[in-house]
């Protein structure tokens, strides 16, 4: 099984994200992976959120927004969290806003870890309380912790 929480680290969670619309927070969080060393494309990787997104949005829970799609950089998964604090428009499929946003990319040609990887997020995220507590958390480290305590 695949463990969110050992893939995380705390420099790829941001608690403050600014952006107010789904292109400003795809370059906000494709930059935390520019950050960590993980992405060196940043215009090719904020297309290929835009490109997945305009087939059907990935706003598809409450609150919640997971942006994904397939690098030829990436190497095994890469995953971040944002959590904004006023809400994302989204063009979720409720209509609400989006709190929190999960952004995985995952290497070309093997689909299983990616596959897997967005199972877990949904199972995880539809726990009763879980984004709530994510939104309500004050250090990166706490977000992964209360991940981890319902893998």
């Amino acid at each position: 099984m695949i463990r969110i929480s050992e893939i995380l680290s705390p420099s790829l969670v941001k608690l403050d994200v600014k952006a107010q619309d789904k292109e400003e927070l795809f370059e906000e969080m494709v930059q935390l992976f520019v950050d960590n060393g993980q992405i060196t494309d940043r215009e090719s990787a904020v297309a290929t959120l835009l490109e997945r997104e305009a087939k059907m949005t990935t706003g598809i829970s409450r609150w919640l927004g997971l942006p994904h799609g397939k690098l030829a950089e990436a190497t095994g998964i890469l995953i971040a969290i944002g959590v904004s604090k006023k809400g994302i428009d989204y063009d979720s499929l409720d209509g609400a806003p989006v709190y929190v946003v999960i952004t995985i990319f995952a290497e070309m040609g093997n689909p299983g870890p990616h596959i897997r990887a967005l199972a877990e997020i949904s199972r995880i995220f539809a726990i009763h309380g879980v984004i709530d507590k994510i939104r309500q958390a004050k250090t990166p480290q706490q977000v992964i912790e209360i991940i981890k305590h319902e893998e």
